[in-house]
C-alpha cells in the first residue's frame, strides 16, 4: 500500500487529502511545517509527497531544494499546493525538481487523479511506440536502466526526478522521432495538463542541464523548432 506524505499547515486541508487519499487505499502521514516534512521522508520514506508551497518557518520551495539535494529523497515525486496561480511560481518550482503543481482552491478528485498518475511504475507506452520488453539502452556514454529507474553518464549516477528520468526513457527508447509537447504532455503526465505552461519545456532545459557538456548545445536531446524535441540518432 503505497504511502503519502501530506505536507500543509491548513489543518483543514490536511483532513481533506488524508480523507481522499485514505478512500482509495493509500496509506497517509502527515506535517504541518518544512523541518517535520524532511524528517518524516528521511525516517518513513513515502512514495509521493504532496507540498504546500507556504508553510511556516520554512516553505515549499525550500523544503523541495533539501530533498532533491538528498540522494534517498530526490526520486520521490513532489506534487507542489500553492494558493498562487503565477507563471513563475510553476516554473520555479519544476525547476526545483516537483513533479506536478497544483494550484488551491483544487478538486480532491482531481489531486487524487494526479497522484495516481505519479505513483504508477514504468511507461505508458503503447507497444507500438516502444519497446516492449523493458531493455536498458546504451547510447554515447548514456545508460539507461528502466528497471532501476537510473540513469548513468560516463558511469557516473544521474540525479534526475521521475518524470526527467521518464521524459529521457522516452526520448532515447525512439531515436530520430519528433515528439510533440501535446504528446509529451499525455504520455508522462497522463492526463489534461495545461498545454498553455512550459512544464516540458522547463523539465526538457533541466534535463540538458543534467546530461549534455553544453546545453545551450545539446548532444542528445535536439529541439525542432515550433513542433517539440527528439533524441538524436547516433550511428
Amino acid at each position: 500500500m503505497p504511502l503519502i506524505l501530506v505536507v500543509d499547515d491548513e489543518v483543514n486541508i490536511l483532513q481533506l487529502l488524508k480523507y481522499n487519499l485514505t478512500k482509495e487505499g493509500y496509506q497517509v502521514i502527515s506535517a504541518t511545517n518544512g523541518s517535520d516534512a524532511i524528517k518524516l521522508t528521511g525516517e518513513k520514506a513515502p512514495d509521493l509527497i504532496v507540498l504546500d508551497k507556504m508553510l511556516p518557518e520554512m516553505d515549499g520551495f525550500d523544503v523541495l531544494r533539501i530533498l532533491k539535494a538528498n540522494r534517498q529523497s530526490a526520486p520521490i515525486p513532489v506534487i507542489m499546493l500553492s494558493a498562487r496561480n503565477e507563471e513563475l511560481d510553476k516554473v520555479l518550482g519544476l525547476e526545483l525538481g516537483a513533479d506536478d503543481y497544483i494550484t488551491k482552491p483544487f478538486s480532491p478528485r482531481e489531486l487524487v487523479a494526479r497522484v495516481k498518475v505519479h505513483l504508477r511504475h514504468g511507461l505508458m507506452l503503447p507497444a507500438e511506440e516502444g519497446p516492449a520488453e523493458v531493455k536498458e539502452i546504451r547510447v554515447n556514454g548514456l545508460v539507461i536502466q528502466p528497471e532501476k529507474y537510473e540513469a548513468l553518464l560516463d558511469g557516473v549516477r544521474l540525479e534526475l526526478t521521475q518524470k526527467e528520468f521518464e521524459l529521457l526513457h522516452l526520448l532515447a527508447a525512439n531515436p530520430g522521432r519528433v515528439f510533440t509537447r501535446d504528446i509529451l504532455l499525455e504520455k508522462i503526465w497522463g492526463y489534461d495538463f495545461d498545454r498553455k505552461s512550459r512544464t516540458v519545456d522547463v523539465h526538457i532545459s533541466y534535463l540538458r542541464q543534467k546530461i549534455e557538456k553544453d546545453p545551450a548545445n545539446p548532444e542528445y536531446i535536439e529541439t525542432v523548432r515550433g513542433v517539440g524535441y527528439r533524441f538524436r540518432e547516433f550511428h
